[in-house]
């Protein structure tokens, strides 16, 4: 190897350590700025957002904003939540270590890289053939083994796991499904960003006695996922 062929591998050997370094400084000041102030406290889950590479499971060329503070698009109508939003979700469920997680909208699977660290194991549904295999492919590459990406549409959920411990939905809702809700066990809990117009609310259901009641928690936003949408009445 001649001495500037050696040169150049130093440098972009370096290059990628600097890199791999940088987005760990900011996922520090992602847990430390938008996580930690929000209220979001248990240890799992910040230990959780400060491990997983969230700039892997983004688009490549999104990468650099993988921690800004906001919904970060995955292509039309999908995000992938903000970190605020997602830690916050998380907390209000209380996913415990023996828990079976299904976990709607997973796009490129960071929720479900995340999860699947509080959870015993991960259904994680996306509709979206391409990004359902990519997402498999870095749950993978990052030794996320209990985790599973099941390819199907995202109001119809994965019924053949069923029933779950935890539902969460990555993405706004103007309505659940009952067929989501039927796939919850009685006494699981469900998380959803419920969408009236450009105003959101982050609500927290429990299933007792085969009826699911909600409770607000936060506010917040997201695109309504398809399926998820309100039928609309026309009035003459």
């Amino acid at each position: 190897m001649s001495v500037t062929v050696a040169r150049l591998v130093k440098t972009a050997i370096q290059t990628d350590e600097f890199r791999m370094s940088d987005f760990a400084s900011r996922r520090v000041m992602m847990v430390d700025t938008q996580v930690r102030p929000s209220d979001v406290t248990k240890f799992p889950i910040i230990d959780a957002m400060l491990n997983v590479p969230r700039e892997t499971f983004v688009p490549e060329d999104r990468r650099e904003a993988a921690y800004v503070g906001e919904n970060l698009p995955l292509g039309p109508g999908r995000v992938v939540l903000e970190a605020r939003t997602l830690a916050k979700l998380l907390d209000a469920l209380d996913i415990q270590p023996d828990e079976l997680v299904l976990d709607i909208g997973c796009g490129l699977g960071y929720s479900a890289a995340v999860i699947a660290r509080l959870g015993e194991t991960v259904v994680a549904v996306e509709e979206d053939e391409a990004l359902a295999a990519e997402a498999q492919r870095l749950l993978s590459e990052e030794g996320v083994d209990n985790a599973v990406v099941v390819v199907g549409k995202l109001a119809e959920g994965s019924a053949k796991c069923a029933p779950y411990d935890v539902i969460t939905i990555e993405g706004g809702v103007e309505t659940v499904p009952e067929t989501i809700l039927a796939q919850l066990r009685d006494g699981g809990r469900i998380g959803a960003v419920f969408m009236e117009g450009a105003v959101g609310t982050a609500r927290i259901g429990h299933k007792i006695d085969g009826r699911v009641s909600w409770r607000p928690v936060f506010n917040a936003a997201a695109p309504v996922l398809p399926g998820f949408q309100k039928a609309r009445t026309f009035v003459l």
